[in-house]
């Protein structure tokens, strides 16, 4: 077992069952979607993306694109929120939580990308 292969899997995971949890409820219901898992999402992408930094191959690159993608996404998210909150102080209306929970959808989307090519290069993978 490369100790390597099994960080790098793990964040990878991590990353998309957090984004996972702060999509899932309602679109627009603020209380069903909580700022610390978005936050830990964040983080958790973060250190996935330097992790992706030193794969050099083709597939390496695409999952560096795809966590650069998620990035960029949450980044928007919490910007959307924290202007609802501290800059207009809005809130969290229905259409600022839609507007975030959409975001973070998207880095959803970029996070089942890199679990499947995850999955993929596992599976060419040959003892």
């Amino acid at each position: 077992m490369n100790i390597e292969k099994v960080v790098f899997g793990f964040f990878i995971l991590l990353a998309f069952t957090l984004n996972f949890g702060f999509v899932m409820g309602e679109i627009d219901v603020p209380h069903q979607h909580d700022v610390f898992e978005l936050f830990l999402a964040m983080v958790v992408s973060f250190i996935a993306t330097v992790i992706k930094f030193g794969d050099r191959t083709q597939v390496g690159a695409l999952h560096l694109a795809t966590s650069l993608v998620a990035d960029l996404q949450l980044i928007a998210a919490a910007l959307v929120w924290g202007n609802a909150m501290y800059v207009t102080q809005v809130g969290m209306t229905p259409g600022v939580t839609s507007m975030v929970v959409s975001f973070s959808a998207g880095a959803l989307a970029a996070n089942v990308v890199s679990v499947v090519l995850l999955i993929g290069e596992t599976l060419q993978h040959r003892r």
